[in-house]
């Protein structure tokens, strides 16, 4: 995928993106989460996308920025009620490029692993960290990498079976970079419709260095936004990093 960039998946899937991946009970106590992690204070989404988490935690007066590389989904959220009033910045969420402290930085849903490089995952903490205030937090939901599923370093498989149309995840891994490269495949009666996605994965205690790195140390780790003990059989992690 040479002409892969920050802003392909994106701007390939904000269409769809909401379809594929609807509001869920695990979306709701997610907010209800960063809503008390925040207490309150001023809010910045890395990767903000189409709104699922950054509308809900606006509608409960919490005030909410957004970075995202992608001008289309950026318009899906626009689009929505209140998506106008949410303050958005187009660019490469790494740079962290806005003004301000705040009381919370969270980048959900595996989206951290969408910056390609271990430095630019390294550079995104640095720069999380400057703006940070004085009690906050940065959080990360994403899943524990597990390579067991990967037969000659692929994959193949079936998200999706219904009567009108299938969805197919096609993945390469390189265990050496960490990094997946997979498309999305969509098969209906319209027709077939790729959508291609790059991540550069972490274990936890990888995150927890780059955190250190930046002068940040882990408060919480737990296995998902429920707040359950994060353990061996965990297969994603929600983190909270401060100073």
């Amino acid at each position: 995928m040479s002409d892969y960039t920050t802003s392909t998946y994106g701007d390939r899937i904000a269409d769809v993106y909401d379809d594929i991946h609807p509001s869920t009970a695990d979306a709701e106590t997610a907010v209800a989460t960063l809503a008390e992690l925040a207490a309150g204070g001023p809010v910045l989404e890395l990767a903000i996308g189409t709104g699922r988490l950054a509308l809900p935690l606006a509608s409960r007066g919490v005030p909410v920025r957004g970075i995202d590389a992608s001008e289309a989904m950026v318009a899906r959220l626009r689009a929505k009620p209140g998506g106008d009033a949410i303050d958005v910045t187009i660019g490469d969420f790494a740079d962290v490029a806005v003004d301000g402290r705040f009381a919370l930085v969270f980048v959900a849903f595996n989206t951290l692993f969408a910056l390609p490089t271990q430095d630019d995952q390294v550079r995104c903490f640095a720069n999380v960290a400057s703006h940070l205030a004085d009690d906050g937090v940065f959080v990360i939901e994403a899943f524990v990498p597990d390579l067991a599923g990967y037969r000659g370093g692929q994959r193949v498989s079936a998200m999706h079976v219904g009567t009108d149309s299938v969805r197919l995840d096609a993945a390469r891994l390189d265990a050496v970079e960490q990094r997946v490269t997979a498309t999305h495949v969509v098969l209906a009666g319209n027709g077939t419709r790729l959508y291609p996605v790059q991540l550069r994965y972490a274990w936890p205690a990888e995150l927890d260095l780059m955190a250190r790195l930046a002068g940040l140390r882990l408060r919480h780790r737990w296995g998902d936004w429920e707040r359950r003990r994060f353990d061996a059989s965990s297969t994603r992690h929600v983190s909270v990093y401060g100073m």
